[in-house]
């Protein structure tokens, strides 16, 4: 060792005679008032299950965050003004065009302010991604029964995210004031109008006047930018807290139960690979932002009450009320000198019923099986055929409304009949969710079945055997343990069922119409036809004891 090493190890060692370093000071300080080390050991090595569709809650969440950031950096240079002003800028073409300040400063980002048009299209996409990812993972969520006690609060913050993202998105589509997104305050406008009785009230307030008033965009700007946004980062702490707080559900395997978790700790592997997924979210959205143009404001022009423009279209996930809105007949009541614009009111009350129907499902489920246990063991989606066939019930009818919403397009894209396009959407509103309904639940049953044969014959291995009898078979393999607890550790309960109506004293027992809804649900979603037998210990052994494999 040389004489400096030993200095420097002196050094160290006098260091560490003296007392504690200035860090260990701040740790030990910061620890006794808040009791960080105690929090950090209990939780830091949490373990958490890896799966890839766990993914789809940290799209959402980086892209609520990156919309955060992008927002930020549009709030800077927006001016949510409904005065008029005369263009001058660089975008020559509409140079000499009366416009609001709000649409000017929107073309004052597009074109003058460095990086505003990246910026402003990134924002665009990550709310698209947003709201997809919120979506697409509640539909996980439901398929597989993450739902369940403990989560039911979870699933209402979730349903409350997925609203509220709608609405903020409805609210910054709206804010720009060019051609297109006046278009779709018109529409909403005259969603309000329809409501009995106080709608001209509402819509008198909210735009300051007559349609289109001059305060609807100031309005607008602090519910997008503050009310909202600060409702939904509420919302996602408590959502993670939650989900921190409660474990994460994990899919059935070996070593899996209610109890254990089978996974990797929250740190450092959870979080690199947070950290890692983040930034690739971010460069795949700064990507697309950068190559693909979206709401390109300056080709649509300022907006005009007088005009609209060919092809208005909202984003795709305003298309399913705007879809009900199209397709629905132009039904009206005319009485003591009003009028009840049908034709927009049902559709108008029908997209929050669906949503709310949407969110009351986990406590319906429960209410019908009265399970009060915990589960952190997903459902297999075919293990549950009801409640799978429902989801893409559910999601068949999105699909279909979208069409309707873009009925227009649709029809000078694939030159058919606009007329023979909304009625198709009419009937195939009421025909396909049934038709999805019923094709899914009998898909969720073969499969069911090829699963009592693959537990009890095995598995095929492509080999032909010849018998003595001159017969020829192929050769099964029998499953291995942690294959067949996968197939086999779902429960099949008995549904709720009234019992009989007498008792042993010959007393009729009375019955109320909540007792016979339950078990009328119970029936439907849990009976006989609801699930294939699994296969029981004594039929595997049967089959298995001797050379029943070949």
């Amino acid at each position: 060792m040389t004489d400096g090493a030993r200095s420097v190890n002196g050094t160290r060692n006098a260091a560490r005679e003296g007392g504690p370093g200035k860090g260990e000071k701040l740790a030990d300080w910061a620890d006794g008032r808040l009791g960080l080390y105690a929090l950090a050991k209990a939780n830091m090595r949490k373990v958490f299950p890896d799966h890839w569709s766990f993914m789809l809650g940290e799209i959402c969440l980086y892209s609520f965050l990156i919309l955060i950031l992008t927002g930020i950096y549009l709030t800077l240079f927006f001016e949510p003004s409904g005065a008029e002003v005369v263009y001058g800028g660089s975008y020559a073409p509409l140079n000499g065009i009366v416009m609001t300040k709000a649409y000017e400063s929107t073309l004052h980002i597009s074109f003058d302010v460095r990086g505003g048009l990246l910026i402003r299209q990134i924002h665009h996409w990550a709310a698209l991604v947003f709201v997809a990812g919120m979506l697409i993972h509640m539909m996980r969520v439901f398929f597989t029964g993450a739902f369940r006690k403990p989560r039911e609060v979870n699933w209402v913050f979730g349903w409350t995210l997925l609203f509220l993202g709608i609405i903020t998105g409805l609210t910054g589509y709206s804010l720009p004031d060019d051609l297109l997104s006046g278009t779709g305050i018109r529409f909403a406008d005259g969603a309000i109008l329809s409501i009995p009785i106080v709608g001209t009230y509402l819509s008198m307030f909210l735009f300051g006047g007559e349609f289109p008033g001059h305060d609807i965009i100031s309005r607008l700007f602090p519910v997008h930018v503050l009310l909202l946004p600060g409702i939904m980062l509420g919302l996602v702490v408590a959502h993670l807290i939650l989900v921190f707080y409660h474990k994460h559900t994990q899919y059935p395997g070996p070593g899996r139960d209610q109890k254990s978790v089978v996974g990797m700790p929250f740190l450092p592997v959870y979080m690199a690979k947070a950290g890692g997924f983040f930034f690739l979210t971010f460069g795949v959205l700064a990507m697309i932002g950068g190559i693909a143009s979206i709401n390109p404001v300056w080709a649509f022009g300022p907006y005009r009450p007088d005009l609209v423009t060919t092809g208005a279209q909202p984003d795709w996930y305003l298309g399913f009320s705007e879809g009900l809105i199209r397709v629905m007949p132009g039904w009206e009541i005319n009485a003591w000198g009003h009028t009840l614009e049908l034709g927009v009111l049902i559709p108008f009350s029908l997209f929050p019923l669906i949503m709310l129907a949407i969110g009351v499902y986990p406590f319906v489920e429960a209410w019908v099986t009265r399970d009060k246990r915990e589960h952190h063991i997903l459902d297999r989606p075919r293990n549950a055929p009801v409640r799978t066939g429902l989801g893409v019930a559910w999601l068949s009818l999105y699909g279909v409304l979208l069409i309707g919403g873009g009925n227009d397009i649709v029809a000078t894209h694939l030159h058919l009949s606009i007329n023979v396009i909304t009625w198709f959407v009419r009937i195939s509103v009421f025909v396909v969710p049934v038709l999805a309904f019923v094709v899914t639940k009998r898909i969720c049953l073969g499969l069911q079945r090829r699963d009592r044969d693959k537990v009890l014959h095995g598995r095929e291995t492509g080999t032909i055997k010849r018998l003595p009898d001159g017969e020829y078979v192929e050769v099964h393999e029998p499953l291995a343990q942690a294959q067949l607890h996968t197939l086999t550790q779902h429960e099949q309960n008995p549904p709720y069922e009234i019992g009989p109506r007498e008792d042993a004293g010959g007393v009729r027992r009375p019955v109320t119409v909540s007792q016979r809804v339950r078990a009328q649900l119970a029936r439907v979603m849990y009976g006989p036809e609801s699930h294939i037998p699994k296969p029981t210990r004594e039929e595997y052994q049967e089959l298995t004891s001797g050379d029943h494999h070949h």
